[in-house]
């Protein structure tokens, strides 16, 4: 009887180990998956920030060479550079409510068209031309045929193109932008803020690709 109840015993035990068996092997396994993925989310993060890192570093060299390449109109401070973008204060360019340039205007735009064209050149971009205003309401009239300040900003940004392109700056290298008064960098509630806020800016941009071109058109 004793016999007989031994072997019942490890009979009904036999299973109770196979089942904690399954269990381990089911926790590790489990545990394995977990850490896979754990290092394939951590790979991923490395790669995604080495990637910034590389783009941080090209963009700082990009801003580097564009402020040596202007070493010498920055430093007396006919422009200003911010994070790429190159500005001009309007009243440099033009006489208000105008869109001729005035000499020092042109005069400045010669001493930046061989430098930018071959920045671009160097680096395959291209340049675009944004003209900026304040919010007052153009006046018509003879001295100013323009039917808004959209169109105002449209024919600034056109002559400095223009001008560029005729000072040696390849003409498939630039293209000009209107803003009118939007995106104001400066308050329009006073004369130095609306000052600045009547601008021409450029900014070398990467040079539009055809196969993104196609891509874009495409039903």
């Amino acid at each position: 009887m004793d016999e007989l109840d031994a072997t019942g015993l490890h009979d009904e035990a036999t299973p109770v180990w196979a089942v904690f068996g399954d269990l381990m092997a089911g926790l590790l396994g489990a545990f394995v998956l977990i850490l896979v993925c754990a290092l394939g989310i951590q790979f991923d993060l490395a790669e995604r920030l080495r990637a910034e890192t590389a783009r941080a570093q090209a963009e700082a060299q990009q801003r580097q060479a564009l402020e040596q390449a202007l070493a010498g109109p920055l430093a007396a401070g006919r422009i200003t550079l911010d994070n790429g973008r190159i500005g001009i204060s309007g009243s440099l360019l033009f006489a208000f409510n105008s869109a001729e340039l005035q000499p020092e205007g042109r005069q400045l735009l010669h001493s930046l068209a061989a430098p930018l064209a071959a920045y671009l050149q160097a680096r395959d971009q291209v340049l675009m031309v944004s003209g900026f205003t304040d919010d007052r309401a153009v006046r018509a009239g003879k001295q100013a045929p323009f039917a808004d300040n959209w169109e105002l900003s449209a024919q600034r940004a056109l002559t400095v193109t223009r001008t560029l392109i005729a000072e040696g700056v390849p003409s498939s290298a630039v293209f000009a932008a209107a803003f009118g008064a939007e995106q104001p960098v400066a308050s329009n509630d006073d004369a130095a803020g609306r000052a600045q806020n009547r601008r021409v800016e450029m900014a070398p941009t990467p040079r539009p690709r055809r196969e993104a071109a196609a891509s874009a058109v495409a039903p």
